[in-house]
Parts: structure tokens; C-alpha cells; sequence
């Protein structure tokens, strides 16, 4: 149990790190840069340990999907909305990857959804909405609409790509046999290739790259956040699943956004008021009713259920 939670913090904690990382750097070459060396990495660990990348030209379509989706447009909407956010508050609206998943599986993948599973998705949908009135000085001057401002806007579409990449990267492991280090060692490259080519016409300061003051703390954020994210995280959830439920470990994923509170509290003297409670409580509720459903929901497609338990936790 003490790997659960510890998993889950480190989840938590990549918010923080990612936030403080931007005061050393512009947000799009953090991400770029980031992406793209855990790419290398991967690509690397896979050929000296196969001899040959394994890419035909049938996985390149999936491949693009793959890089343009789960890290391009995932990551590039989050570090935008994170940079004029709370990183407390990015964490907590990412916990509607559950419920985006499940309903991207039902337009999408044809999966089944009966009216408990709709209520719990309800529930907690309406459960977050007390946050989108914490808005702080600097979500509201990067613009609005209607009630959302446009950080929590780019969250909710982080949120989306990346459940969609999700299921990009199940199809290519289920049908087109391709090992995940592969397929995710390529899409980062890709995706981390985009982001800073993202950065340099967005106008991010190159002179000669974009980063803001002390180079050495720069590199030591962004190779803390990769060894975090892209090693121990990926490879500790793989082995929680072999000995705990995907269920299981969907609650407690409802962890990570308090974690992040604390340590948002601690370490950016971020305000953690009754909204961020209330959320949690909400969508607590709103989840236990969708997943105590779940065995009862007949599938069309197995895919869909191994996505889910990966986006839960991604």
C-alpha cells in the first residue's frame, strides 16, 4: 500500500516540479526539451536492447496520431495552463480523465453506459465546478469565457488528448504488436520535436534557447521531472496493476490531487480553500457510483477497458 500512495505522490508532485520549473524557463521549450530527450532516451534503451527500431509504415500513421495528440497537444495545453494556474488546481481538473475516458470510449469505441454510471459521471462533473471560481489575478488577465477562463480551458483540453492518445497508444500495442517503449520512445520525440518548434514561432526568447536564469537549475528540473514521469512513474504503475485492481487503484488516484494541494501549500504558498474540498468530495462520490457499476457495463471492446485503467493513472 505504502508503493500506492507513494506512485500517487510522485503523480502529484510532477505538477509542482513543472511549476517551478517555469520560473526557469519559458513553458513550451520546458515541455519540448523535456519530451524530446526522454524520446532519445527511450529510443535508445530499445535499440541497444533489440538491435533495430521495429517501425513499419503501417505504424507510422497511428505513430503521428500518437506524438500529435498524447504529447504535443496534451502536454502543450497543460504547461500553457499551468503556467497561469494553480498547479493544485491543474491536478484536480485532470482528475476528469476517468469520466473523459469513459465517455470518448462510448462516442468513439461503442462501450456501454447505463443511467448509474451517467449519474456518477454527472456528479462528479458538477463536483468541480466551486474551482472555476478560485480564479486568481493571473487566469483572469489570460482571458475567459463566459464563467472558465481559458487556463481551465486548456486543462479540459489536456485532458482530452490525452485520453485520446491513450487509446492511439492501446491500438498500437493491441493490434499493431509494438512495444510501448517504442511507441511511446517515437511520439515523444515527435510530440517533444512539435513543442519546440511550438516555442521558437510562438516567440519564446531564443538567445540562444529560452530559458530565463540559472541554467544548471533548469537542467536539474527537467531531468528530475523525466526520471519521475517517464521511468519511475511509468514503470512502478506497471507493477501496481499486477498486484492490485484497476479499480482499486482509480480511488486511489483520488489522492494525487490532494497531495497536490499540499504540496502546491508547502513548497508555492498556493491557497487551498473549501472549493478544492468540495471538488474532491464531489467527485469522490461521483466516481465510487461510476466504478461500482463498472463490472455490470458489457464492452465492445477490450481496448477500451485497458485504456481506461492506463489514463486513470496517466
Amino acid at each position: 500500500m505504502h508503493l500506492v500512495l507513494l506512485l500517487f505522490a510522485l503523480f502529484a508532485s510532477l505538477f509542482t516540479l513543472q511549476k517551478e520549473a517555469l520560473s526557469y524557463s519559458e513553458p513550451f521549450f520546458l515541455i519540448g526539451s523535456r519530451m524530446a530527450f526522454a524520446g532519445v532516451l527511450l529510443l535508445a534503451f530499445y535499440f541497444l536492447k533489440n538491435g533495430k527500431l521495429d517501425i513499419s509504415k503501417r505504424h507510422i500513421k497511428p505513430l503521428v496520431i500518437l506524438g500529435v495528440t498524447n504529447i504535443y497537444l496534451t502536454n502543450i495545453c497543460e504547461i500553457w495552463g499551468l503556467n497561469n494556474m494553480g498547479s493544485a488546481k491543474t491536478c484536480l481538473i485532470y482528475s476528469l480523465s476517468p469520466f473523459v475516458a469513459a465517455f470518448v470510449a462510448y462516442i468513439l469505441l461503442g462501450e456501454q453506459m447505463n443511467k448509474k454510471k451517467w449519474y456518477g459521471m454527472f456528479i462528479g462533473i458538477i463536483g468541480l465546478i466551486p474551482i472555476f471560481y478560485t480564479q486568481t489575478e493571473q487566469e483572469i488577465s489570460a482571458g475567459k469565457f463566459w464563467f472558465i477562463s481559458y487556463a481551465e480551458l486548456s486543462i479540459l483540453g489536456a485532458v482530452i488528448f490525452s485520453v485520446y492518445g491513450w487509446i492511439t497508444l492501446k491500438d498500437l500495442m493491441q493490434n499493431h504488436k509494438m512495444s510501448p517503449i517504442l511507441a511511446n520512445g517515437a511520439s515523444m520525440l515527435l510530440g517533444g520535436t512539435l513543442a519546440l518548434i511550438h516555442s521558437y514561432t510562438a516567440g519564446e526568447a531564443w538567445t540562444p534557447v529560452p530559458i530565463l536564469k540559472d541554467v544548471e537549475m533548469f537542467i536539474v528540473y527537467a531531468a528530475v521531472l523525466c526520471i519521475i514521469s517517464n521511468i519511475i512513474c511509468y514503470n512502478l504503475y506497471g507493477h501496481l496493476l499486477k498486484r492490485f485492481s484497476a479499480t482499486f487503484m482509480s480511488f486511489s488516484g483520488l489522492t494525487t490531487p490532494l497531495f497536490a494541494s499540499l504540496f502546491g501549500w508547502l513548497l508555492l504558498n498556493e491557497e487551498i480553500t473549501w472549493h478544492y474540498l468540495a471538488a474532491i468530495a464531489f467527485f469522490s462520490v461521483g466516481l465510487y457510483i461510476f466504478y461500482i457499476e463498472e463490472p455490470q457495463t458489457n464492452t465492445k471492446s477490450q481496448v477500451t477497458n485497458d485504456t481506461k485503467e492506463e489514463i486513470v493513472a496517466s
